[in-house]
């Protein structure tokens, strides 16, 4: 009762201050973030919020509109805040910008569940022409025996038909690794390479050949790339990634945004493994978990961007 009537004295303490506020300034609070704050997360995640918490069920509501109707809910959001759009143009259009980049990572969620809900079927042509393509694209200059076959090691799946290992992520993840190769392809195979190396890093090679150690950087592609799916998932799901997306993509979100994203994480993950220099693949979910936590701190300032300008084998953070 006690947390009730101090919850309900702070909701009321700052209802009153916003009014305050708004008398003195002669701004509403919308007004107040988008002058107060740069395009982007810092800006985007407030008015989210603002939006989120506001009495009025017109505000609450907007966040959940279609596309196409973010136009005429900035018109309704106007003319009740009472703002005269021929004195403030630019208002109409930042408000705008933010709500099509919140109710784009609500519709980017449905599309990659959708996605990651949808199973691998062999009997389905374009799953198995993606299969095949991924194939081609990591394995050009080797012809793939068949589709059984043990050959599918070789880019990192656990036995001779890959569509088991799609289960946890399902088309999710062919989606992505088909994505990193096709557009990063010069970084995919570099960290496709690297995973099939013998680790030197305690004994000489001669030692390490001596002893016909059967070990290699660390980790199999493959699978490694539909983890790293699952953890970009849920730093989506989890609302984490608005940071990253809200700073990358100028309106909506869309799968693209996504892609680069799991690209980013691809090569980040492949660095991090290497600094990390684990004994075996014992130490993946450790290692995995450390990564993740370090991704996450890194998406809690605000200004912070993933990938911000995609580009073939140049991915890095940067804070804008």
């Amino acid at each position: 009762m006690k947390h009730l009537l101090v919850f309900l004295y702070c909701k009321c303490l700052w209802r009153g201050l916003k009014f305050v506020i708004r008398k003195l300034t002669g701004r509403c609070e919308l007004q107040r973030i988008c002058y107060n704050n740069k395009p982007g997360a810092r800006r985007t995640l407030k008015i989210e919020s603002s939006l989120k918490c506001s009495k009025h069920e017109l505000l609450q509501s907007a966040i959940n509109v279609h596309p196409d109707s973010v136009e005429k809910t900035i018109d309704d959001i106007m003319s009740l805040k009472k703002i005269n759009p021929d004195t403030n143009p630019q208002l109409g259009i930042s408000l705008q910008a933010c709500l099509l980049q919140i109710v784009g990572y609500r519709n980017l969620v449905v599309e990659v569940e959708k996605l990651r809900r949808e199973p691998y079927d062999c009997e389905n042509r374009a799953h198995e022409e993606m299969l095949m393509k991924l194939w081609k694209e990591l394995r050009p200059d080797s012809p793939l025996s068949g589709r059984i076959s043990k050959q599918w090691c070789e880019i990192g799946f656990q036995g001779n038909d890959p569509k088991t290992d799609f289960r946890g992520m399902g088309l999710l993840g062919l989606h992505n690794l088909l994505y990193f190769a096709e557009h990063d392809k010069a970084t995919a195979l570099q960290v496709l390479h690297d995973s099939l190396q013998p680790k030197h890093s305690k004994m000489s090679k001669a030692e390490w050949d001596k002893k016909k150690f059967d070990k290699a950087i660390g980790y199999s592609f493959a699978i490694v790339g539909i983890n790293i799916t699952d953890l970009a998932h849920s730093l989506l799901v989890s609302g984490a990634l608005k940071t990253h997306l809200y700073n990358v993509a100028p309106e909506m979100p869309s799968l693209v945004h996504f892609q680069q994203t799991f690209c980013y994480l691809m090569q980040e993950f492949h660095k991090f493994w290497i600094e990390e220099d684990p004994c075996d693949i014992m130490e993946f979910n450790r290692v995995r978990t450390k990564f993740h936590k370090r991704v996450l701190k890194q998406l809690k300032n605000p200004d912070m961007a993933l990938c911000p300008h995609f580009t073939a084998s140049d991915l890095h953070l940067v804070n804008l």
